[in-house]
């Protein structure tokens, strides 16, 4: 048997480096998609064996990529097998979703690691159908999502994802949430009759919203998606203030009138550090279904333009098309009834740029700090 000091061993140790230098090399020069940075640097890349022609190492991603997975795999596969000798290749692809830092005194919610808010400056933008299409697609990426529809005087949810009835509760305490197409749902229409109007003030409506939230029992959520109301008052304001959000996504249409007010939503979420995930132009460009004309019918670009002097993130575009409202009226929602048909695909890519862009944030280590009591001795 050879012992450790042997000039073999030394030989086989010093190939076994030269080996890992060069993989480190060759993943060094993948980029993971959406954020402009490769594998090794992220430090994605764990657990590598190599064992003479065979390697296997293991890449962890911070943010649900399922559909992405198969070709990650192609590639790094591809990069491992450039190094010479190298004959087999394993790679294990895994997301591991963490929970991440919120306003400075605000406690994380049971049940839930990250809370996006989805908001808007004012209503008609098609909010509560790009909160719901974002939902189903982080689902579709490998991610436990839920949805809680914030928007107290006019609920939507019910109907976008085709739930009634009030909800169940295990302990008397507590609310079970819907559960409809993998999404666990709660909203204020579950609890008010459908015809019923909400004549609430602002601290009443932000109390029932605030209860709706913190009693309910999400189930080991990767992230809450809350369908905010439109507009910057009490209700939003406690939501900003007393609900812990990893980050807020903006949603506008791209005339003056909506940009105007989805600003004011941007720097209200701002002032109580509630970081702005991105935005989303909405109803951005409509082509026409017989002839294929493009036009711009609530002007060009402005949501990408206001991103840009803003210092936004810009998540992307999505056309004004009859099938998205026909289809969340109906309760299958586009992602959900075409998940995919090209809509549903900008759906999935703006859910990726909002799980990665939230995945670059600082965690949250309150879970790991230790609890520490203090007691008198008499």
């Amino acid at each position: 048997m050879a012992r450790l000091g042997h000039p073999r061993n030394r030989s086989r140790q010093h190939h076994h480096g030269t080996h890992r230098t060069r993989l480190a090399g060759s993943l060094g020069q993948r980029h993971r998609p959406h954020t402009g940075k490769d594998f090794v640097s992220a430090r994605a890349v764990r657990n590598v064996q190599i064992n003479g022609g065979d390697v296997a190492f293991d890449v962890e991603l911070g943010y649900p990529a399922k559909s992405l997975i198969p070709e990650l795999r192609s590639q790094l596969v591809a990069a491992a097998r450039t190094l010479p000798g190298v004959a087999n290749v394993s790679v294990n692809i895994a997301s591991k979703i963490t929970a991440h830092a919120v306003q400075r005194g605000v406690q994380l919610l049971p049940g839930v690691k990250n809370i996006i808010a989805v908001a808007s400056g004012k209503g008609g933008v098609g909010k509560s159908t790009t909160a719901v299409n974002l939902a189903l697609a982080l689902s579709a990426e490998g991610a436990r999502v839920g949805l809680l529809d914030a928007d107290v005087y006019g609920p939507s949810m019910p109907t976008m994802t085709r739930t009634s009835g009030k909800p169940d509760s295990v302990d008397g305490k507590l609310m079970e949430p819907k559960v409809s197409m993998g999404l666990q749902i709660n909203s204020i229409g579950f609890l008010v009759d459908e015809a019923q109007a909400m004549i609430w003030r602002g601290p009443m409506a932000s109390q029932a919203l605030e209860q709706l939230i913190t009693q309910t029992r999400w189930d080991n959520l990767d992230y809450l998606i809350v369908d905010m109301p439109p507009g910057t008052g009490d209700i939003q304001l406690t939501m900003a203030q007393k609900v812990p959000l990893t980050g807020a996504v903006i949603v506008t249409t791209p005339q003056d009138i909506a940009l105007i007010d989805a600003k004011k939503g941007i720097t209200m979420f701002q002032k109580v550090s509630v970081p702005i995930i991105g935005l989303v132009e909405n109803m951005a460009v409509h082509v026409c279904s017989h002839c294929g004309h493009a036009e711009h019918i609530f002007g060009a670009e402005g949501g990408k333009k206001m991103a840009e002097s803003l210092g936004l993130k810009y998540l992307g575009a999505l056309p004004l098309k009859m099938s998205i409202r026909e289809q969340a009226d109906s309760g299958q929602p586009t992602v959900a009834a075409e998940p995919d048909s090209e809509v549903a695909g900008l759906y999935k890519d703006i859910a990726r740029q909002v799980a990665v862009t939230i995945a670059q944030q600082s965690k949250d280590f309150s879970s790991k700090f230790p609890t520490i009591t203090i007691s008198r001795k008499s």
